[in-house]
């Protein structure tokens, strides 16, 4: 591989103390700028704003031990929870205690690997669309590759979670996705100043009515289900029918919706994020690029893909993995101590943030051999076993990873495996993404690429 192609870094810090206000303001215009340096380079970073203490845990050893040792001593901050719960509720991925521990449990069974195996044809086929699409486009297309997985993502997880959802206003949702998540810097801002949650802010009525909404469109299909008694191989008919193993409770309906709309959020961002990014690395890595389509022509002789190729590409995986570790679609986890603990011979009171910025440990100066190298051999088995395992989070660490992992996986090398025999994206000579933070990592100029097919499929 060019050992030669370094990328640019991810968030324009400035070396120092930032006075306050500035801090909030780039925190509203992209939470990593407001990072402080140290983060790349120190195991743990303490900072004071507004009177609390910040603790920034970057080292792997220091983020097992506060998220899986001092499991019970930290819980989700309140400026997350403020974000995500006006859209979201308290599911599976913001609520705490005993309330998550039955929803994990009833939801676990959901994503074992056989359930997931039986979803990559639907996987496949949403691919397959997309690619029809792009070979009626002429070559030498402009398109945006951010916008296409997006909708590819969003295609398939209707598919999976919500199947016969043919009446949904696909761009009516993802404008309330967007309309949401933009607003979730102000509300992140806002509560590190304490204001009340009331407080209006610009963006604030469009993400209302964004939140409204999908939970209206969720509530709707499930009241369908439950009038009709169909059920569907799909998650929504799992959800309906799932019971906690310890003591047979079903979710509330309230709850099915709650969580409904977190794997439809997070299930298509973040897995449409993580292809966006390994599109725009292999269009600059063209060795690279052809050691996937190698392995793909290997395992499937030239065919198409199909269901029983996925688990044999694991170049094209190691691929994923490695974009994953240079853009995390989740940049940082945000937690709020509850009880005190020691982290390094520190005192961590209850009260302080504790910030795990994903970014920083991914390119960490102490953890990873020039980190910012896109090199997949990374994740060969060999070097990944001899990794400390919180090393590398893209999918958050410890009792509370990610439940969705195996799909989000599964899905991206199904899709990457599917549209890059059939074309090569190109980015713009000179064009260097600018990643912003809205929860997820997202390229804030959106990912303006060139088509370039390599079958006409007319």
């Amino acid at each position: 591989m060019d050992t030669n192609a370094t990328l640019p870094p991810v968030a324009s810090i400035t070396p120092g103390p930032l006075e306050t206000l500035s801090i909030l303001r780039r925190t509203v215009r992209n939470p990593m700028d407001g990072w402080p340096q140290a983060v790349y380079t120190d195991r743990l970073v303490r900072t004071r704003m507004l009177g609390r203490t910040t603790w920034w845990v970057s080292a792997p050893d220091l983020v097992q031990r506060a998220l899986v040792d001092e499991t019970d001593s930290i819980e989700k901050a309140e400026p997350m929870r403020r974000a995500l719960e006006p859209a979201l509720g308290p599911g599976i991925l913001t609520a705490e205690g005993a309330r998550w521990k039955f929803q994990r449990r009833v939801a676990a069974p959901m994503f074992r690997a056989t359930t997931l195996d039986s979803f990559v044809p639907a996987m496949i086929a949403g691919a397959r669309q997309m690619r029809d699409e792009w070979a009626e486009k002429p070559d030498g297309a402009a398109i945006d590759a951010s916008r296409d997985m997006m909708r590819v993502t969003f295609a398939i997880i209707l598919e999976t979670m919500l199947s016969g959802a043919g009446n949904v206003d696909v761009p009516a949702v993802e404008a309330a996705i967007r309309d949401f998540l933009e607003s979730t810097s102000w509300a992140i801002v806002l509560s590190a100043l304490r204001a009340p949650s009331w407080t209006p802010y610009p963006g604030r009525l469009r993400a209302d009515r964004g939140r409204h909404y999908l939970r209206d469109m969720v509530a709707a299909r499930l009241a369908e289900r439950r009038r009709t008694g169909e059920r569907r191989d799909d998650l929504l008919s799992l959800i309906l029918d799932a019971k906690d193993p310890e003591t047979g409770e079903s979710l509330s309906d309230s709850s099915m919706v709650d969580n409904m709309l977190t794997f439809i959020g997070a299930g298509h961002e973040t897995t449409a994020l993580g292809l966006t990014w390994t599109w725009y690395l292999l269009s600059k890595h063209p060795d690279i690029e052809a050691r996937v389509l190698a392995e793909i022509a290997a395992v499937t002789g030239g065919a198409p893909v199909e269901a029983g190729h996925v688990p044999a590409l694991v170049y094209t995986k190691q691929v994923i993995q490695e974009s994953m570790r240079v853009y995390p679609p989740v940049a940082m986890i945000v937690r709020e101590a509850v009880a005190d603990f020691t982290l390094d011979s520190e005192q961590v009171r209850a009260g302080d943030h504790v910030f795990f910025p994903i970014y920083a440990t991914h390119h960490h100066a102490t953890l990873w051999d020039e980190p910012a190298v896109f090199n997949p051999d990374r994740f060969e088995p060999e070097a990944a076993r001899a990794r400390h395992r919180f090393a590398y989070m893209p999918f958050g660490a410890g009792p509370r990873i990610c439940i969705g992992m195996g799909f989000a996986l599964l899905e991206a090398v199904a899709i990457l495996a599917t549209l890059l025999p059939a074309a090569r994206l190109e980015a713009d000579p000179g064009f260097v993404p600018t990643p912003k933070v809205r929860v997820t990592m997202r390229p804030a100029e959106g990912m303006r690429m060139t088509l370039r097919k390599r079958v006409d499929r007319k």
